[in-house]
């Protein structure tokens, strides 16, 4: 009975929780589905009168926003492969080899995750001016990749202890190489890992406002979370549908990303807590 009560406390938490979390979502979308008058309404209303999809057509029809979502694309893909190839050999070697300070190096690792970008804004401007850096897409896609690089490292030494060391002693007692051994056996075998800490590290980087807006002065290089900011600074009652209507569009890829693939990522996540 005890059992059964907890789970019931933590599934009744656990609801209003996505409750909380849910409901801008579900405001968001009532203001996307309503025409202009309707608007004026407030917020008497959440299901609008006579719903309409006008307003995502508005959107998906504007050729910059296309451009926008194309920017955020390009440069969520980018830092997130940047960030698992880097964090490849950190990974392999915290796995299969012994040295000194190890679990202080994780740990260490895991600590820079957990700077926010806020804190280094001022410095990192200041030194991509001066080594001219400012407006490019590499500068973004470099910092996109060195902050998602810890992560990543955490998360292919899991896949990359999950995987037995008595295959890739074979091989090298077969005359392998370490890196062919990384590269034609590990790597193989750690497919899902690498899937996972790729998806993972490219939903984060997408929802990354900052370091854009601070590097990217264009508008036509903007990613598409600083082009709504933009947007939201200039919008209007008549015109509060359509940046609902955007914003929804902007979350659609990261979370349709994470429905298809939660499963492979799950299983990724605790490959190494059931190895054995």
């Amino acid at each position: 009975m005890r059992a059964r009560l907890g789970d019931m406390a933590t599934y009744a938490g656990l609801a209003l929780l996505a409750v909380f979390f849910a409901t801008p979502f579900v405001w968001m979308t009532s203001l996307a589905l309503r025409t202009p008058a309707e608007i004026y309404r407030g917020a008497a209303r959440l299901i609008p009168d006579a719903p309409t999809l006008d307003n995502f057509a508005r959107v998906l029809s504007d050729p910059a926003f296309l451009v926008y979502l194309w920017n955020g694309l390009k440069l969520s893909a980018f830092g997130g492969a940047l960030a698992v190839a880097l964090a490849i050999p950190a990974a392999y070697a915290f796995s299969r080899l012994d040295f000194r300070h190890k679990q202080a190096t994780l740990v260490a690792i895991l600590a820079v995750q957990m700077v926010s970008p806020l804190v280094i804004l001022v410095p990192l401007y200041r030194w991509m001016e001066r080594l001219g850096l400012l407006n490019w897409d590499l500068s973004v896609i470099a910092l996109y990749g060195a902050l998602g690089m810890p992560l990543a490292v955490w998360l292919l030494k899991v896949a990359f202890d999950a995987i037995p060391r008595e295959i890739e002693e074979a091989a090298i007692v077969d005359g392998a190489a370490r890196w062919q051994v990384l590269t034609r056996i590990t790597l193989p075998l750690a497919r899902p890992g690498l899937a996972s800490a790729f998806v993972l590290a490219m939903v984060t980087n997408w929802s990354q406002f900052l370091i854009p807006f601070i590097l990217l002065e264009r508008d036509a290089d903007w990613p598409i979370s600083v082009a709504i900011f933009n947007f939201a600074g200039s919008v209007s009652a008549s015109t509060t549908q359509l940046l609902a209507a955007a914003c929804l569009i902007a979350v659609v890829p990261a979370v349709a990303v994470f429905a298809a693939l939660q499963r492979m990522i799950v299983s990724a996540l605790i490959a190494g807590a059931i190895k054995g």
